[in-house]
This record gives structure tokens, sequence and C-alpha cells, in this order.
């Protein structure tokens, strides 16, 4: 596959770096001053495990004399060649009899750090320092209580920015304070089926799902998408009623000792004294538990109750043998419209028999349980909100845990079938070797991480861009199986946004000669104005996706009449405006990238998407909008319907349909009427041509935007637009005042807010306009500058506006930022 190699020298702001790569000391030589086991030694301090007693560490035989002085050890690791490091994790032995309370790191460069307060609870002690390049490292002993002092474990972690591989260089903390629910997936493949993550923050928007300000994990759901969640994993020990939900099985956790990347999370459950490790495949998702006490344990799977996204309701669970269940649950409650009820279909398996199998309902707790089912209910979440909730529902796994044993558990799911989720689970992950599947997983990140290899830069400025791809391949999902089965929840009763009694249709995709499947089906926000981001960054670096994602918006047509604007779960959620799926299929068309589908079928949907009742709009306003040449009390449906037209007439023109091409050139041109000379700027009208306001900072009759932020998206008309407002320099003056205007704040401003934001998709190609209107060094400047104020951090509340990242998107235009390269029209 095709790899660019690009120089980049953007300016980003720099901050702490808290993620990404591995831990290196299991590559060093261990050697101390005193051990109890010489044997021990070898692999004790760097194997894994932590936190149990007796077992995977180093003890010294260090000696107390009659009058307190303790002869205090030290421990060192080497390597064969130069490690260049930022961070050690050092991990008290877990032992009662004495505890290594501080001590002092030295470094083979000549410094040393002291280190004090080391937790005796079997929590993790972080060293954050600036690059050193090193090739061994000692720890020494200062202070500490008892004989046989030591460490449970000692970790080491190289800087970010100059590991050998692509997955080290993510950080997915990065603004995980302020995304939304499927913001942050560290347990998936790109555009993978599973979407697992830790749950931290039980909301969607402005925080939701694994929010790194929380510090209390609720439980692990294998499904993180767009309006879709579901199944919780939860493991426990001890007495837990789980009745009382989430609030009262959650564990509190620390970043301190927590590794996230791609496709593996680890953290500890502090109240539980367990151990979580996480990867996963397309369709599956892995855990790998290991517990530090003898304790009994129960593995809780919630199937009742809110969500992030969604609400899951009529669980219906059955064991299969004691080490294995199935069964499924229903989606429900969804925001932004799409179909009413979606089942989730699973499958769950363990590496070894529990010993019972218990259940709850509700109120209601049930012994021995072969099946059970949940409830249907459902009631208002919290006064003035829109999401619903449920009772919770689910199994208890029990089992009796011995310090140091792991349990391993697998998840496959499927949108189709029970059948169909246990053939992806025996498809993909028909084993239990869990570091085989993150190192599969790791080398499939790492393929797609580097079709882009960028050279230069700093250290934070590789992390910020390698995060920006991570956030552009991960948040949209597939919803077919290995089959080649999937959903269609296209037929039902439209109610508004909504799909009422929404029927499951199980359909097939079409297959290649060699029985593999010629596209994908896809769960993903809405493509609104993805021709400024995703649409050009895909085509550039990963056009199989572009090609994928085109082809399956065509099938949607194909199945329900409608190209999707966000298509949910194989039915339509209605989100957001106008027809933004023709900007990503004439993009790929016009790049010799649409070869999974037939362009005579694409254009023919898109065609009929554009006449009145389409997905373009309501019959009586595109009626209007065709007539006319504005959409009636909203200019940004205007601008965004005029470029649509205008692809499509670009489509037309080069597959030879010269009559369609001047058609739809004619009606993208019809904005014009909405430009308003006194303001210089375009604003909505009435269906009598009254204008609706003369505040160009307004945000009546714009979607999610305003006069000053919208105007410039008419990508297609820039030389029009200029000449109205008096040629390139006047044009390219008031388009340099709204920067001017929004430098202040990071040009990051809320919905419809500001002059210029590149927190939200309408003004996201402002900068690069200037370029064709003459004037290619405000380009230069204000993209430098954007890219620096707006995106250049790397804080887990800073990193994309502080908005909505919307799935890769401002992710996207971060990137192309980054390495230079844009395209207004989306080509």
């Amino acid at each position: 596959m095709k790899r660019y190699v690009i120089t980049t020298l953007c300016l980003v702001i720099a901050g702490q770096l808290m993620a990404g790569p591995d831990n290196i000391a299991p590559s060093a030589k261990v050697t101390a001053s005193s051990v109890n086991s010489p044997k021990a030694l070898e692999r004790g301090l760097i194997d894994g495990l932590i936190g149990i007693e007796n077992k995977g560490e180093w003890s010294s035989q260090s000696t107390l004399t009659s009058w307190g002085a303790i002869d205090y050890p030290w421990v060192q690791l080497d390597w064969n060649q130069p490690q260049r490091i930022n961070r050690i994790v050092l991990y008290d032995r877990a032992t009662r009899d004495s505890h290594t309370a501080g001590g002092t790191l030295y470094f083979s460069d000549g410094s040393s750090l002291a280190v004090s307060a080391i937790p005796n609870d079997g929590r993790a002690k972080t060293i954050d320092f600036p690059e050193k390049e090193v090739v061994w490292v000692r720890f020494e002993v200062t202070d500490g209580d008892g004989l046989q002092l030591g460490l449970s474990e000692m970790e080491v972690y190289p800087t970010a920015g100059n590991t050998v591989d692509f997955v080290s260089k993510v950080d997915p903390y990065i603004e995980s304070a302020r995304g939304r629910y499927f913001f942050f997936v560290t347990g998936n493949q790109p555009f993978g089926m599973i979407g697992a993550a830790p749950l931290t923050r039980n909301k969607n928007q402005y925080g939701g799902g694994y929010n790194y300000n929380s510090l209390e994990v609720l439980g692990f759901p294998q499904v993180h998408g767009w309006m879709l969640s579901g199944i919780t994993l939860m493991p426990t020990t001890g007495t837990v009623d789980p009745r009382k939900g989430e609030q009262y099985w959650k564990s509190k956790f620390s970043h301190d000792g927590e590794i996230v990347q791609p496709a593996y999370h680890r953290l500890f459950l502090e109240d539980y004294g367990i151990w979580v490790e996480q990867t996963a495949t397309e369709r599956v998702s892995f855990y790998r538990l290991r517990y530090t006490k003898n304790t009994a344990s129960d593995i809780l799977l919630n199937l009742g109750g809110y969500l992030g996204e969604t609400t899951m309701t009529d669980a219906d669970v059955r064991r299969v043998s004691d080490t294995e269940l199935e069964g499924s649950v229903i989606s429900t409650g969804r925001f932004w419209g799409g179909p009413d009820k979606v089942k989730i279909f699973f499958v769950m398996k363990f590496d070894k028999p529990f010993h019972t199998l218990d259940g709850w309902n509700g109120s209601e707790t049930y012994s021995q349980v072969t099946r059970l089912k949940g409830s249907s209910e459902v009631h208002p979440k919290n006064a003035g909100e829109s999401y619903v909730d449920a009772p919770t529902a689910g199994i208890s796994a029990r089992y009796a845990a011995a310090a140091g044993e792991q349990i391993q558990v697998k998840f496959a799911i499927s949108y189709t079938s029970v059948e169909n989720a246990r053939n992806n689970l025996n498809a993909e992950c028909d084993h239990w070797d869990f570091d085989a599947v993150r190192a599969q997983s790791r080398a499939v990140w790492n393929e797609y991480l580097g079709r882009i290899d960028v050279k230069g830069g700093t250290e934070a400025q590789r992390v910020k861009f390698y995060t920006d791809l991570w956030h552009v391949l991960m948040g949209r999902h597939k919803i077919d199986d290995v089959s080649g089965d999937y959903p269609d929840y296209t037929q039902g009763d439209r109610e508004g946004r909504f799909t009422k009694n929404a029927r499951l249709i199980v359909r097939t995709l079409p297959k290649n000669p060699d029985g593999s499947v010629r596209f994908h089906m896809y769960n993903s926000d809405a493509f609104w104005l993805t021709q400024w981001n995703l649409n050009v960054l895909w085509g550039l670096a990963w056009p199989e996706v572009l090609d994928d994602f085109a082809a399956s918006l065509i099938q949607y047509a194909k199945n329900g009449g409608l190209l999707p604007r966000g298509p949910n779960v194989g039915g339509y959620s209605f989100i957001m405006t106008s027809c933004p799926a023709t900007n990503l299929i004439t993009s790929a068309y016009q790049k010799g990238m649409l070869t999974k589908m037939d362009p005579a079928d694409a254009y023919l949907a898109m065609v009929e998407n554009h006449k009145p009742g389409g997905m373009l709009g309501p019959k009586e306003e595109i009626a209007f909008y065709i007539k006319n040449g504005y959409y009636p009390g909203n200019a940004g449906i205007t601008i965004e319907a005029a470029f649509q037209d205008w692809a499509l007439s670009q489509m037309a023109e080069k597959m030879g349909k010269g009559k369609d091409a001047v058609y739809y050139a004619k009606r993208s041109m019809g904005w014009k009427k909405l430009f308003r000379p006194d303001q210089q700027l375009i604003f909505p009208k009435d269906a009598d041509g009254r204008w609706l306001h003369a505040d160009p900072l307004s945000g009546q009759g714009w979607i999610e935007a305003n006069a000053w932020q919208a105007t410039w998206g008419l990508s297609h008309a820039i030389p029009e637009l200029a000449q109205l407002m008096g040629g390139n320099d006047a044009f390219c003056k008031k388009l340099n005042h709204a920067f001017e205007q929004s430098a202040k704040d990071d040009f990051v401003f809320g919905y419809s807010n500001g002059y210029v934001s590149y927190a939200n998709q309408p003004g996201c190609s402002n900068a690069h306009v200037f370029s064709h209107a003459g004037q290619p060094w405000l380009t230069q400047y204000w993209v430098r500058r954007v890219k620096e104020q707006a995106y250049g951090a790397i804080t887990p509340d800073k990193g994309y506006g502080g908005h909505d990242e919307d799935q890769g998107q401002m992710g996207g235009v971060s990137a192309l930022m980054a390495i230079g390269l844009f395209n207004i029209q989306g080509n």
C-alpha cells in the first residue's frame, strides 16, 4: 500500500504527553544489590505481574541493625542500546511486612531524581521528567520500613514521538475530558464493528464516555457508536448488589499505571484489586482480568439502563454452557432520530468455567440462571432531558479467584443474529491468546496510521498528528458480519427524524469472486460538510475507505430510497441538513475512486435525492429552492444545497450528461439572491423575499453558524462571491477582519457564535479561502494561527476546539493543516 512521507513544520503548543508507548523495561537486563531469589529477579521485576504478594517481584536481603538502620538496596535496568525515556512507574511490593517508601533514580547520563511517597496499597508511583537518553537506570531505596524491601514492578516508557511505530505516537487522552460518548474508543480496529472502552462518565456530549477527569470506572461497554451503545462488562470482588446499578459497582482507578493505545487499554480497579486489559479484533472484544488477591469475584454483564447514547432494554440472555452465554438487548431512546429500536446480538465466552450464574432484573434477583429476560420499561432519565432510562438487568458469573490468577472474557456482537455473532467470534478469535490479538490489532493500526509518515516538527506535533489520524479512522463503525449479512432498518413509519416500528430486514452484501464482501455497511454520524476534511484525507491516504463509504451510502439508497446523512445501524437518522452524501460520492468519483459501486447507480441515487422530498430536503422547501434559488428561511441550507448541486453537475459533466450538468450548475448559483449588499454577506430570506434580520452574528436562518462564519462556504463560487463584494481585495479584507476578531478566542466558539469558529464544521474551510481569491499568504498565516491556537494543544481539555470533534472531522482538518494540503471543493 502506498505510503506518503511528508515534512511538517506547523507550530503546535507543547504539553505533557500522557499516553502511547509500550513499557521497555522487559527488554532490559536486571541486576540488584541483593535478592532473595536470583531466579525470580531475572523476570520478576519486569514480568507484568503487579501487586501480587510474593509473586513476580524483586525483594532484597536488606538488613536491620539493632539501632534501626536499614541496609537500603538498589536495582538496575541495562539496555543494549540507548533509549530515550521520559517516564518511570514504580510499584511497591504487595506485602504488609515491608514498605519501600522513597528512593532515588540514577541515570546513565549522570542525572538523578528523588522519588517520595511511593504508595503502600498497590497503586502506581509515576515519575515524569524531560526526555533523557540513557543505557541504564538505577533505583536506590532511601526510605522504607521493614525487611526485604523491593518492588513489585518497574516500568520504563520511551518518549512517544521517538518510537518506531505509529501506535505509540497516538495519545487518546487528548481532549478526552470534552468529547462525546464515542470519542474515546481504545478497544477497536479501524472502523471495526466492536467499539469497547472503559466508561467513566455516563453521558453523551461534553465529556461523556471515557472522561479523563472522572476517576471511577462504571463499566466496560462493548458498543460506542453513533446513537448506539450497549453490553457492559464489570468485574467485581467481594459482595456487590448489582440491582443498585453502576454507582454501586463502580471502582476507583488512577491514570498512574494506566496504558491507553489504539486497540489496547490497561487499568487497575482499585476497589477490587483487579488489573483489566482490553484489546479487540474487528468484531470481537477481548479482556484479560488479573486478580491481586484471593477473593470471590462476580463478573457482571449489565444489559439494562441508560448508556451514553441510548438505553438498553429487553435483555434476553441464555446460558449455553458454564463458559458461554448468548443473547440480545434492545438499544432504544435515540436523541437525533433513527430506528426506534435496534437489537444487538452477542456471544460472551469465558476461558474458565464459572461456579454459579445468577441474574437480576430491576429489584428482583435470580439464582442458577439458565435464561434471563429483562424489562421493556423506560422512563424519563431526568427532568428536561430527552434521554430515557430503564431498570438495570443482567447476569453475574461467580468465580473463586486466586492471587495472580487471570480470567479471560470475549464478546462478539452482530446486528443480525446470535448465529452471526458466534460466527464472527469463531472467524476472528477462536483462541485465548490475548497477546497475539493485541499484536495483530496493533499491526493493523500501524498499517493504517503509517499511510502518512511525517518527518520533521516536534514530538508534540507528531503526537498530535497521529492522534488526529486515529480519530479520522476510529469513530465510524462497520455493521456487517463476516458472512456479509447486515441489518436494514430503512423500513417503518417515518415520524420526523425517527423511524417508528422499524423492521429488521437481514440482507447480504455483494461479494467478490474470492468470497470477500465487495464493500462494508456502516453506522456513522452525519457526513455534514465532510468535503473539508474526511473526503479529502480519506481520498489521499485511504482511497479504499472513501470508496467503501460511498458504496455503503449508495446501498442505503437502494434499500430505502434515500441517501443517508448519518446512517444509523442500517436505517436513517435524518441528522443535520441537505444531502451531504453527494459531496462524498462525487469526490470519490472525481478522483477515480468510485470502484465498488456502479457510477450510474450512484448518479441516479443522487438525482432522485436532489428532487423535492429526497434527502436534500422536504418537498415544498426544495420545490421552492429549485424555483427561486434559495431555501426559504435558511441561508445555511441554501449554501449546502448549492454546493451539492454543483458537485452533482461536475459528475454529470464527466459522465457526458451535458444537459444535466448545465441544469445543476444553474441551480448551484441561486444563492446570489441571498447576498446582502449593505452587509456584504449572505443573509437568510423568508419565502416572500424579505430578510429575516440584519445581524451577521445571529444564528437565525443558519445551521449551527451565522453570516460571518458560513458565507465563505460557497467553495464552488468564490470568484462570483468576490465579485459581488467588490473584488478580491475587498473580499480578502472582509474575511481577514473576521479572523482578526476571532484570534483572541482561539477561533473557537459555540454553535452560531463568533466570526470564525474551528470548533464546528461550517467554518472549517475559511482560512484556505484566501488562496482562491489571490492572497495565498493570508491562507498560510491564518492556517498556522488556527492550527496553533484551536488544534495545537495536547491536553485532556484541549486539542479540537473543546466543542465537538465529530468522529474525525476536526481531526481531519487539523491533520490537513499540519501537512499543508487542502481542497475547499473536497477533491
